[in-house]
């Protein structure tokens, strides 16, 4: 699901009394995330919804709006552009990589551009920097490591991650605070059916979640919560994106032909090898 989620009102969004506008492609969809918000809130009024697509650039002026005009602020945005169809490099045709490019990736930084405007001075006069307007983008796995299968996440979320950091280098002076998180194993629908591109979901669920320190797949809520608290001024002092991915493709040296490309994990590897790495002798090409 495609969905630009703008955060609007003064009450602490990692609580369910923050007052939310949410927007998909598809009313019924929307309305629905709106309802199961409602039925949790202690208060009423919290949630509205709008149908819009990242795609389209009247988005963010129609999303803005929303917020403005049924709470009367704009504190700061969720941005989650949702996933990508599944496909490889040569089965993805060139319209499904526009499309893609439209919703994911641009779509995403022409809203983040048009809030950073809108939020700029929100902080209180004499308040420490970042407890004004936040920004948090909802990226990809993909941005550590490519996932099969999934060639247009690999080639377009690690660009976004890129244009993220880029923004909070830009925007963090001004007091507005970006930041990225990863989800990764997520018992959503949506993990489900990629699940089901490697076999039985339920089995490939629990053999993936015998990789996972607690045993398990988060839930959309506790990965709700801890959106929530970032985008809050509870997080103030971050502005932070992800790391950079920790493996690179080198030669080995065994390999004097330098026709092989081999994965170089960089915090696992000692000094010297990576020193040998870094020079550009057997970087590939």
């Amino acid at each position: 699901m495609q969905a630009g989620r703008v955060r609007a009102g003064g009450a602490d969004p990692a609580t369910v009394a923050a007052r939310v506008v949410l927007s998909a492609p598809h009313g019924a969809t929307a309305a629905a995330a709106a309802t199961r918000l409602a039925q949790n809130a202690d208060a009423a009024d919290t949630a509205a919804w709008v149908v819009a697509d990242n795609a389209d650039p009247a988005t963010p002026g129609l999303l803005m709006a929303a917020a403005q005009d049924r709470f009367g602020r704009l504190d700061g945005a969720l941005i989650s552009v949702g996933g990508t169809p599944a496909g490889t490099v040569a089965t993805t045709t060139d319209d499904a990589w526009r499309s893609a490019f439209e919703s994911v990736f641009l779509g995403a930084v022409r809203l983040a551009r048009a809030l950073a405007v809108d939020l700029s001075g929100h902080a209180a006069p004499g308040a420490l920097p970042g407890t004004g307007g936040s920004v948090v983008f909802v990226l990809a796995s993909s941005v550590r490591v490519p996932l099969a299968e999934l060639a247009i996440s690999n080639g377009l979320f690690p660009g976004l991650a890129g244009v993220v950091k880029t923004l909070a280098d830009e925007l963090g002076p001004a007091g507005i605070r970006i930041n990225g998180i990863l989800p990764v194993r997520i018992a959503t629908d949506r993990v489900r059916e990629l699940d089901a591109l490697s076999g039985d979901p339920d089995e490939v669920r629990a053999r993936l979640s015998e990789r996972i320190p607690l045993r398990r797949y988060g839930e959309p809520e506790e990965f709700g919560r801890a959106g929530g608290v970032r985008a809050s001024r509870r997080s103030s002092a971050s502005c932070r994106v992800p790391a950079l991915p920790r493996r690179v493709l080198h030669h080995r040296r065994d390999d004097p032909s330098g026709r092989g490309c081999h994965p170089l994990d960089l915090m696992g590897q000692g000094t010297p090898q990576l020193r040998s790495v870094l020079s550009g002798r057997r970087l590939c090409r």
